[in-house]
């Protein structure tokens, strides 16, 4: 029977602190995963200190500048997530930040416990890499913006995918749940936002389901913006965007494997997809949008 409890989080109900999402390792039950969703209204700010993990302030609509070890930086951030690449900025553990927006705006902040303090960053959104993966209604946008052979952290990987209405991403369904030869283990964190389409709210849908007798998290969710999944482990896909509405989702990941690493096992049962992919043409309505050049970006 498939239960949605403590993995499906609707939008707002893991509010916490001043956070509209607020997931880290003691309220999801493991050891490495966090993601906080900050809202600010014009003129807005909010302090924070890292404590024990590493994090990266990415706008999900708006603008600010993050303050952390004596540097500031401005983000220029974005419109929506449907809208185009951001910038985004890095604060070690063991720091203080402090987010303010001018206009207002939301924000993600995604965390990774670590143990390696390194140095405050700032990436330009024309630092992104845009990539398209799969084919035909398999087709999806990936934006690596903390993708691990990408940007330098010590445990945080995170990156945006974004699904065309009526496509299934996150398929094959694989897990990374064993640390072993092409598997590192990460708990992973889904964030949604669903498109709205003709003045409607948008939904898509998630799977999640067991990998094996250790694994016990199934999941079955209708999401909508703001909802979370969590996957402590188990395969999980597909992640279903419905007809009329596109779907962005982010992805957090951490866990104690020695490297940092995303690499996934297929669910055997439907590897063969992949090899489909060969003789189909990528989604015509991808990429939503590239990375802008540097000099767009100035």
């Amino acid at each position: 029977m498939v239960s949605n409890k403590g993995f499906h989080l609707t939008d707002g109900e893991s509010a916490r602190e001043g956070y509209r999402t607020y997931v880290d390792p003691a309220t999801a039950g493991w050891g490495y995963s966090s993601l906080r969703v900050l809202e600010l209204a014009a003129g807005e700010s909010r302090s924070f200190d890292t404590g024990d993990s590493e994090w990266i302030v990415l706008p999900l609509n708006g603008s600010c500048s993050v303050a952390c070890d004596g540097e500031t930086f401005d983000l220029h951030g974005r419109t929506s997530v449907f809208d185009g690449v951001t910038d985004f900025a890095y604060a070690p553990r063991d720091a203080s930040v402090r987010v303010t927006s001018t206009a207002g705006g939301r924000f993600a902040l995604t965390g990774a416990r670590c143990e390696n303090r390194l140095p405050v960053r700032y990436v330009p959104a024309s630092g992104v890499p845009v990539e398209l993966r799969g084919a035909g209604q398999a087709s999806r946008q990936v934006n690596n913006f903390g993708a691990a052979h990408v940007f330098a952290a010590d445990k945080l990987i995170a990156v945006e995918v974004l699904t065309p209405a009526g496509n299934w991403s996150s398929f094959p369904p694989h897990k990374h749940d064993e640390d072993r030869d092409g598997e590192t283990r990460l708990e992973e964190v889904y964030y949604f936002e669903i498109a709205d389409s003709h003045g409607t709210p948008g939904v898509g849908y998630q799977r999640v389901y067991p990998s094996g007798p250790d694994s016990a998290t199934d999941v079955l969710a209708e999401v909508r913006s703001g909802d979370v999944v969590l996957i402590p482990d188990g395969w999980h896909g597909p992640s279903m965007a419905v007809p009329g509405y596109d779907m962005y989702y982010l992805n957090v990941m951490a866990g104690p494997s020695p490297e940092r690493a995303w690499l996934i096992c297929d669910d055997p049962a439907h590897a063969w997809v992949r090899g489909t992919w060969a003789d189909q043409p990528v989604d015509a309505r991808l990429p939503f949008y590239q990375a802008p050049s540097e000099v767009e970006a100035r």
